[in-house]
């Protein structure tokens, strides 16, 4: 149990944080800032990203309050959420080290997290138990402060795989953010983390981008994007993302995604399998599982 002393700085700490930073102002980044400060729970937001008509523009949509170099602004913050591709991380974290206060927290919103704290470690050294993985799993195929909403993540789920090094107190007050941003904080180890995000997140963007790219090679692809209907807009919606976030959470977590595509391929193989030999009960089969497993799915979670 906490001394009372600390209890009482941990509630005034958790109500409102003096200045947060923002290391990606775009569609994660920017929608993280506006449901804070929404929240009223920081007074002042820090932008930080390599292109300036971006930072001007999410200053002048009150995404930010300004915006300065990254060692400017480390030694201003209480807190740093790093909202940038894992293949920047690096960089990021060695401007960060040298300017880092022992009270400021760092955070991340990376798709992958046993790279990202690997790096973390690697860099930071003692002070990597200031460093806290977090993952929010929300997004559009949209990108930019121009995309950044306040309801982004309402309703939303955000992980957190904290370090066992980390303070209880910097895991509340990252938790309680995501909270007032209105997520569903779930805890996990990094691994399960990115064994599951493997298959419910990279493996499909994968597939759609995999497939557009097909029927976009293809002599007739004009005609077959003119008829394409509602099925073929929802399966590569998704392939419209960021092409440099999913470059790199290919690789980043290449392990899982391959060990998840021999399963895909599995599935693909026995249907085909059924198709060679008029085996309409196999294929029937899957048909069902699926059909069933998805309308269970839209059911619990989408009310559809």
């Amino acid at each position: 149990m906490r001394e009372p002393n600390n209890c009482s700085k941990l509630l005034r700490r958790l109500d409102s944080l003096s200045t947060v930073t923002i290391v990606g102002v775009g569609l994660i980044g920017g929608s993280f800032a506006l449901a804070v400060r929404k929240a009223g729970f920081v007074k002042n937001i820090i932008g930080v990203g390599r292109n300036k008509n971006s930072l001007m523009r999410a200053c002048d949509l009150g995404i930010i309050d300004d915006f300065m170099t990254i060692d400017e602004a480390t030694k201003k913050s209480d807190l740093i959420l790093l909202s940038t591709p894992v293949g920047f991380l690096s960089d990021l974290l060695k401007s960060i080290k040298p300017f880092l206060g022992d009270n400021t927290i760092i955070t991340d919103v990376g798709s992958t997290k046993l790279e990202v704290i690997n790096i973390a470690t690697s860099i930071l050294g003692e002070k990597v138990s200031q460093f806290i993985p977090g993952h929010p799993i929300a997004g559009l195929e949209k990108s930019g402060p121009d995309a950044a909403s306040d309801n982004l993540f309402r309703g939303q789920n955000t992980i957190l795989t904290p370090l066992d090094n980390n303070s209880n107190k910097d895991i509340e007050l990252i938790s309680h953010a995501w909270k007032l941003c209105g997520s569903n904080v779930i805890f996990m180890s990094a691994k399960n983390h990115d064994h599951l995000l493997a298959s419910i997140s990279h493996i499909p963007h994968f597939l759609s981008v995999m497939y557009m790219a097909q029927v976009a090679s293809s002599e007739d692809s004009d005609l077959r994007l003119k008829l394409a209907g509602s099925g073929f807009r929802d399966f590569t919606r998704i392939s419209a993302g960021s092409v440099e976030m999913w470059l790199d959470i290919f690789f980043s977590n290449k392990k899982f995604i391959k060990e998840e595509l021999f399963e895909v391929r599995n599935i693909i193989n026995q249907a085909e399998k059924a198709i060679d030999y008029d085996d309409r009960t196999s294929l029937r089969f899957i048909l069902e599982k699926a059909a069933g497993a998805r309308r269970s799915w839209s059911k619990d979670n989408f009310h559809e």
